[in-house]
């Protein structure tokens, strides 16, 4: 095959060069971004509290460890291990018999005493008459006069006495001193116990109830400004149960800081009627100091955290996304406190942020349905 002529294959470059440049002439359509597809809330303004958040210890508000105060053999148990006791309440009684007989004799030297100072004021009134008739001595009416004194000590030693045998004797009855809740029994009848010797039972009053918790010392100033100011109210919550706070008050703030571990103690007084509340079980503390007003919320969701710190997006009215840096304060449940950059109405990004670039448009979706609750196996 010949070869193709200069001329001609110059010509055929030309031509094909004029070709792609008439391709280059019409350029492309620039790629655009598909609005992003978040969820959106609006920011709203509340009052809403500023508080400490802690972990306490339930504490029974009076506690009692139950001790024979004198000597004998359990004869009778009189409650239900852990069962609610009123003031006053019998729970033990001991053999009460010699305390019995104790109380006799207390009560017959007393009769003999007190008969003793009978005869001796009828000599001492004797003497007196025939003193006046010179019929007998001053020193013999001195004598009697000093024998009805001493008769009279006598009689009220014996009534000390009888007091002290009957204190023994109600003693063998074991009453509750207050309202509350018993533990386990610590002994069984037929037992001998001593006087001041070993606890019988633990009684604990669950109504109301402490909190014990402790504070740091760089929030004491805050504490001690806002209680000046009035009584704080806190917050208790169990674990198990973070949505449902029972009501207390703030009644105790401890006198010193710990210096072990630089906090301070303080005690809360809660009701308790229902026995929700036990004595040495954790909980959520929640001290509110002060009420802040008008603050600006936003659900917790919607921050965001960069290089260069905690962010929102925020959507304008033409759909478009901002990035704006915020300060966030305290979470109240599941919003959260913005204190500075964002204003009240407007439009942030709880959903879709990774899909979300500053300046790119977005579009809201609904919410996703719940997810369908998985079938459960065929019943046979």
């Amino acid at each position: 095959m010949p070869p193709a002529c200069p001329s001609t294959a110059r010509r055929f470059r030309v031509l094909l060069l004029a070709v792609l440049a008439g391709c280059g002439a019409e350029a492309a359509p620039a790629f655009e971004r598909p609005p992003a597809p978040v969820r959106l809330a609006v920011a709203e303004t509340r009052d809403v509290p500023v508080y400490l958040d802690e972990i306490g210890r339930c504490v029974a508000r009076e506690t009692v460890s139950l001790q024979p105060q004198v000597s004998g053999r359990i004869t009778g148990v009189h409650f239900a291990d852990g069962a609610d006791v009123k003031a006053g309440e019998v729970l033990f009684t001991l053999d009460a018999r010699p305390f019995e007989a104790r109380v006799a004799a207390a009560q017959a030297a007393l009769t003999q005493a007190q008969a003793k100072l009978d005869w001796s004021r009828l000599e001492l009134d004797r003497a007196t008459q025939l003193g006046d008739t010179r019929a007998i001595a001053q020193s013999d009416i001195d004598a009697r006069r000093n024998a009805v004194d001493v008769a009279q000590a006598e009689v009220q030693g014996d009534e000390a006495e009888l007091r002290t045998a009957q204190l023994d004797l109600e003693y063998c009855t074991l009453r509750s001193p207050l309202d509350g809740r018993v533990g386990q029994r610590l002994a069984d009848p037929g037992n001998v116990v001593k006087e001041n010797e070993g606890t019988l039972v633990v009684i604990e009053r669950l109504d109301p109830l402490y909190v014990d918790f402790t504070v740091a010392e760089n929030d004491l100033s805050s504490v001690q400004r806002e209680m000046a100011a009035g009584a704080l109210s806190v917050e208790v919550r169990l674990p198990d149960e973070p949505t449902e706070a029972r009501g207390g008050e703030l009644t105790f703030l401890d006198n010193s800081v710990q210096g072990s571990t630089g906090t301070v103690k303080l005690r809360a007084t809660i009701p308790n009627a229902d026995r929700r509340f036990w004595p040495g079980r954790f909980v959520k503390v929640r001290l509110v100091l002060s009420t802040l007003q008008g603050a600006v919320l936003v659900p917790a969701a919607a921050t965001q955290m960069s290089a260069n710190g905690p962010f929102v997006y925020v959507v304008g009215s033409d759909e478009t996304a901002e990035l704006r840096p915020v300060q966030p304060g305290q979470r109240q449940d599941e919003l959260l406190v913005i204190a500075q950059g964002l204003q009240a109405g407007e439009r942030v990004v709880v959903e879709g942020q990774l899909g979300v670039t500053p300046g790119g448009k977005v579009h809201e979706v609904d919410a996703a349905p719940p997810a369908a609750a998985a079938p459960g196996p065929a019943s046979p």
